[in-house]
């Protein structure tokens, strides 16, 4: 990594990053909903075709605890297939950084994981574990997770230099000495921002396989159910809090990534 490039936690805890990172996006956010209501009601389009942010707030807070429900509902399958996925992604990336043999191996099937549509996924993992268990939206959040992860843990792995392989084994450093001293630290970075993009992605992929079956709950069921029963403001509700779930989870790997990168120093 360039000693000039600062992470996305450098920057975050960067002196006047307050602003930047925390005041810049509120003041834009509250602009964009004042013009949204502005539009609509100054044009006096129908709630049907889009509702207004007063509307959808009053939603909110007459079926708050709905929205809470299913955030769980589907936070917890999302954080499931995350821990299970990232798991499965790192050993993967450490086993291909070893033995280039299974990198080779395991690069098609990376692919077709990649392109693979959860839209059919969803309904054959619902036949194989049973439409009344959770099993597959876990399943569909893990395979959405793995690609990122194992593809940036792998690339971090290969970014060591070989002028410091060389320097610990003139050291006579073991293996795994190497690999902890040298190889996963430089790996590190890599492996977080796999995370962070995987976070979000666990939520998207456990929202979209609720869509096409499974038990009653989440938010993803709330929102079609929503939209079916022609109440958009509702199902908008119900995507704000899928939105604030994202949130979460981008903003809990992003501290765990702080966390384990605070004694960095700042460029």
């Amino acid at each position: 990594m360039s000693a000039t490039t600062a992470t996305i936690p450098e920057r975050a805890l960067a002196r006047g990053s307050a602003y930047r990172t925390v005041v810049a996006p509120i003041v834009l956010g509250v602009a964009m909903l004042g013009l949204w209501q502005g539009v609509v009601d100054g044009f006096g389009i129908e709630q049907y075709i889009v509702p207004t942010p007063t509307d959808i707030w009053h939603e909110i807070t007459d079926n708050l605890g709905s929205i809470v429900d299913g955030s769980v509902s589907t936070g917890v399958n999302a954080l499931i297939g995350l821990v299970v996925g990232a798991l499965v992604g790192i050993l993967g990336a450490i086993i291909a950084g070893v033995w280039r043999i299974f990198d080779t191996i395991v690069a098609p099937l990376v692919a077709a994981l990649a392109v693979m549509p959860i839209v059919a996924l969803a309904p054959v993992l619902y036949t194989m574990y049973g439409a009344d268990k959770e099993t597959a939206r876990q399943i569909v959040a893990a395979v959405a997770v793995i690609v990122p992860v194992y593809i940036n843990t792998l690339r971090g792995l290969r970014q060591v230099r070989p002028v410091h392989r060389d320097l610990m084994r003139v050291y006579a450093a073991s293996a795994r000495q190497q690999q902890f001293a040298v190889t996963l630290p430089t790996a590190a970075p890599y492996v977080f921002t796999g995370l962070r993009v995987a976070s979000s992605l666990a939520v998207i992929s456990a929202l979209i396989a609720e869509y096409f079956g499974g038990p009653i709950g989440g938010l993803g069921k709330s929102i079609t159910s929503s939209a079916a029963s022609s109440n958009y403001a509702l199902a908008w509700a119900y995507v704000f809090g899928a939105i604030v779930l994202g949130l979460v989870f981008y903003c809990a790997a992003l501290a765990v990534e702080m966390f384990f990168t605070r004694h960095r120093s700042t460029p």
